[in-house]
């Protein structure tokens, strides 16, 4: 018999962090949007965040065992609020609040700050308005519904034990599985009872949860196991988990306290690890007898060439970046690889013809202040311009940061992993810069590495470049962040100042799968060369000169011998050409 998500051991026993997320649940499955979860050490005192008629609503959840929620709750939520900038605070709580809240609720009120108050009752009213089956989101496409069929079909077919969907990043990996999932559990003949759900980071897990939500009726629950909890995994119809709090499980005990029927990996590109295949193997997920093995990836390449067809099959379906763009899946976009940083001046200099050796010698490395100029200009040139620059470190971001914000053209802010100058980023930092970031309060996000995997903002429509990364993994994820389409989004303008060979092979590349797209005619070629003074067809020419084979060179080494000099070297003048202008 399947649980409902707001249910009485929920209320009595919790966790406080999976009443937390049953309680963000039923604000999506409402009429909240972009409600995001943010409770966490050190938040402030917020849970939750979410927007409802242009308003931010900030939640407080008290989880207590016995007794009601005391007075000091206030203070925590209005301090919470003005730290989140929130127009309307919540307290939310599986207990009765003390007579002394409600007074002061009372109080607020009449002054104009609008406390709400959410008890058990409340809660459970709220859920019982719901429909039984959540249609929140998004139709069906095609090229999904033949992915979706295939894994739902594979499933009911014991002579099939696995399946991999490929799709780039926006295309809707997600959605598949979450589809394919919902369909599953519907079926009332299905053999899948209990479904694992796996991925390398909390936050993908969390987001992987979030994400699945409004494909799941209200009697499906869903739990989270990983650092921070591992309650109700037993109850839940579809568990949500950090693989590395499932294989220390493992190491352990030698096995898990639930038997899955079906193993779904999200990021499968991860799946070649020794973590992730000690955990298959002692599953057998994806063998004979064993729990149905699904991978989603947008980005099949692994570094340590680990071919993941060997642990989920061929894709059942495989709809790259190139294929999204020409069905209208995917933003248009408008490529500038900008030629201003070469040295043209020191190509016969050139010793070492491989990227290390080029790159050492051919670019002129410092110009920050001369892409802000560039990114000035473009923020004219779209509506509501968003844009997000990923920068090379994390001081690197904050220096962009500074010299956009001392423009004034528009609010940059920063957001980051790690540490910077011994400090990790707090939690309130961070969501309250998401938060504005999403609203658009903030134009400019300025990040190293926390946008290649996992958050989205569809209405990003500036893509700026200045990180070297020699990973075609990254590089696509990255690119993927602006390729959402959005309403009044037309194209995606991505502007990219890398300093490095190998990136001009993979915009020749791309220039390449797109020559023959109707849907670019429009803003004309969706990859173009270009410095100070506009397109520069005559670096574009020289550069494929070089860079003959552009798909090896795209994943070559620094090391590898891989370069040669054109033949005609020496003939070529680029004298007039504003591309050997320093800044």
């Amino acid at each position: 018999m399947l649980t409902p998500f707001i249910n009485d051991n929920l209320f009595s026993f919790g966790p406080w962090q999976a009443l937390e997320r049953a309680i963000a649940r039923l604000m999506q499955c409402g009429e909240f949007q972009d409600v995001r979860l943010v409770g966490r050490t050190g938040d402030g005192g917020a849970d939750i965040l979410a927007s409802l008629n242009g308003k931010r609503w900030i939640v407080q959840v008290k989880f207590r065992s016995s007794g009601s929620i005391q007075a000091n709750v206030v203070d925590e939520v209005l301090y919470a609020m003005k730290l989140y900038r929130a127009d309307i605070p919540v307290i939310a709580t599986n207990r009765l609040v003390s007579e002394e809240i409600i007074r002061r609720r009372n109080n607020l009120i009449t002054s104009g700050i609008k406390l709400q108050i959410w008890e058990k009752q409340k809660l459970i009213k709220e859920f019982e308005r719901l429909p039984d089956k959540n249609a929140k989101h998004k139709p069906v496409r095609q090229y999904q519904e033949r992915a979706v069929r295939e894994i739902v079909e594979r499933v009911s077919d014991k002579s099939f034990s696995n399946a991999l969907v490929v799709m780039a990043t926006g295309l809707g990996k997600t959605f598949v599985a979450a589809e394919a999932v919902k369909r599953i559990i519907e079926n009332k003949k299905s053999s899948i009872k209990k479904i694992l759900i796996l991925a390398h980071t909390n936050e993908l897990v969390y987001q992987l949860e979030k994400s699945f939500w409004p494909f799941l009726d209200k009697y499906s629950m869903t739990a989270v196991w990983n650092g921070n909890e591992k309650g109700l995994i037993e109850e839940a119809l579809i568990t949500f988990a950090c693989i590395d709090s499932v294989a220390n499980e493992i190491d352990s005990k030698g096995y898990l306290p639930v038997n899955y029927d079906m193993v779904i990996i999200d990021e499968a590109h991860h799946a070649g690890s020794t973590t992730y295949r000690k955990l298959l193997d002692t599953l057998k997920a994806g063998t004979t007898g064993g729990p149905f093995l699904l991978g989603m990836t947008a980005t099949p390449w692994r570094a340590d060439e680990q071919n993941i067809k060997k642990i989920f099959g061929e894709p059942v379906c495989s709809v790259d970046i190139v294929e999204g763009m020409k069905n209208g899946y995917l933003s248009n976009v408008d490529y500038r690889m900008h030629v201003d940083n070469i040295d043209w001046k020191m190509l016969g200099k050139v010793k070492e013809l491989t990227p290390r050796g080029l790159n050492k010698t051919l670019f002129i490395k410092e110009w920050d202040d001369a892409v802000i100029d560039i990114l000035q200009k473009t923020f004219k040139e779209v509506t509501n311009p968003r844009a997000i620059v990923f920068c090379s470190t994390i001081e690197h971001a904050f220096t962009m940061r500074n010299k956009i914000n001392a423009r004034q053209f528009t609010k940059a802010d920063v957001i980051y992993s790690g540490t910077y100058n011994g400090i990790s980023m707090n939690p309130v930092k961070r969501s309250v810069a998401l938060c504005d970031f999403a609203d658009g309060k903030t134009g400019v996000m300025c990040s190293v590495d926390i946008f290649n995997e996992g958050i989205d903002v569809p209405d990003v429509n500036i893509l700026v470049f200045q990180r070297v990364t020699h990973s075609r993994r990254i590089f696509v994820q990255q690119l993927g962040r602006g390729l959402r389409i959005s309403e009044d989004k037309d194209k995606v303008i991505v502007l990219d100042f890398v300093s490095d060979i190998r990136r001009f092979a993979a915009g020749l590349e791309l220039k390449k799968k797109l020559a023959n797209t109707p849907r670019y005619i429009e803003i004309g070629s969706p990859v173009k060369f270009v410095n100070k003074t506009g397109e520069d067809p005559r670096a574009e020419n020289f550069l494929k000169l070089w860079l003959d084979d552009v798909a090896k060179i795209q994943d070559a080494g620094e090391d590898d011998h891989v370069l040669k000099f054109p033949p005609d070297i020496s003939k070529f003048d680029h004298s007039n050409s504003s591309s050997d202008r320093r800044y």
